[in-house]
């Protein structure tokens, strides 16, 4: 980067960060960093996937719980899937949880366990994009890649005024990044935007009084910054019905079964359920039910997906005996070791108030 207004910027946002950084327990600070430390590249790799459409302060038990059952990368690759997938239960985009498994293998099988240090090479990884590939070469090995995720993009978008509507705007955004990234202390740089998005340019009511880029920020000296980004219109979101079954034997134990490896909650927990997917509605009858049984409603749980809202219609049922069905009785005093996702623990805790208690 040699434009000196940018290197100016650059140099502005890095001396902010050194003062104001967060401490977060996959990141190796500056201080920490003048001290011989370096990041490691399977604490930023993994951070940085469960960071993905979660917050920071959900993130951190869930990261912390990693490493103590999955201490390095060879460790995550050699676990049960089942295993991964129950630890990331409640975290959602269940998806980045196969990912995760898929990528720990291709690291441990085809690169020795250690991490390609390349955007390149990590973007051959699977599960690994774009915005993966230049954080992790950024971070864990200080390549001059350009970082963007959400709080980037509402940096960027108010520093420059840029009043193209995402998403199309963003080809423009990448390009303003890259050029105020700089060679030195890239990594540092890429976690200096992310900072300053969350803690001071903030969607709303920023606090641009503190801003490094108060003096030069174009949407702060002519304009709304809470108008930037801007958005295309939302599509509303459509409305899916179906029905889910909880039924209790007398001995207190859930009928659970495993849903199918691909596509939504692939490879999850769950009670019985109709068949609901993002097109299509599933009955919302006891028709539907696993089993015979008396089967009473316990009343509707709506949980919001990505693409569609789900309505669910939950009924449980009491049996003297484990009927057979498709899949397995755990008991109450287990559900918490199993990868339910948040829908279903919504719909077992209607039914049995008292189950994750």
């Amino acid at each position: 980067m040699s434009d000196p207004f940018e290197t100016r910027l650059a140099d502005q946002l890095l001396h902010w960060y050194d003062r104001h950084h967060r401490d977060l327990p996959w990141r190796v600070t500056p201080p920490a960093r003048r001290e011989g430390h370096e990041a490691n590249p399977y604490h930023v790799w993994l951070s940085e996937v469960m960071l993905q459409q979660t917050t920071v302060q959900a993130v951190k038990p869930y990261f912390r719980k990693f490493l103590e059952t999955w201490p390095s990368v060879t460790d995550l690759a050699m676990a049960p899937v089942e295993d991964v997938m129950a630890a990331w239960a409640g975290l959602g985009y269940y998806a980045r949880a196969r990912n995760l498994k898929k990528c720990a293998e291709a690291v441990a099988s085809l690169h020795g366990g250690v991490f390609p240090d390349t955007e390149e090479g990590l973007r051959s990884l699977p599960g690994i994009g774009d915005y993966t590939a230049a954080a992790v070469a950024a971070i864990a090995f200080d390549r001059p890649a350009a970082v963007m995720d959400g709080n980037v993009e509402r940096v960027i978008s108010r520093l420059y005024a840029i009043d193209a509507p995402l998403p199309g705007a963003k080809p423009l955004m990448k390009a303003r990044v890259r050029a105020l990234t700089p060679l030195q202390r890239p990594g540092d740089f890429a976690q200096a935007m992310m900072d300053l998005g969350a803690t001071i340019c903030t969607p709303k009511r920023p606090s641009c009084v503190l801003c490094p880029f108060r003096d030069n920020c174009l949407a702060l000296g002519s304009d709304d910054p809470e108008r930037f980004p801007v958005k295309a219109a939302k599509k509303e979101k459509p409305v899916r019905q179906g029905a889910a079954f909880v039924a209790v034997s007398t001995d207190g134990a859930v009928l659970l079964r495993r849903r199918p490896t691909s596509g939504l909650l692939g490879g999850m927990t769950e009670v019985p359920t109709t068949d609901w997917t993002a097109r299509q509605d599933g009955g919302t009858t006891t028709d539907c039910a696993p089993f015979p049984a008396d089967w009473q409603p316990a009343g509707v749980v709506t949980h919001v997906f990505t693409h569609f809202e789900l309505r669910l219609t939950v009924f449980r049922a009491r049996t003297a005996q484990r009927r057979e069905a498709e899949g397995w009785w755990e008991p109450v005093e287990r559900l918490e070791t199993q990868a339910l996702p948040t829908v279903m623990k919504k719909a077992i805790t209607l039914a049995i108030p008292r189950a994750f208690a």
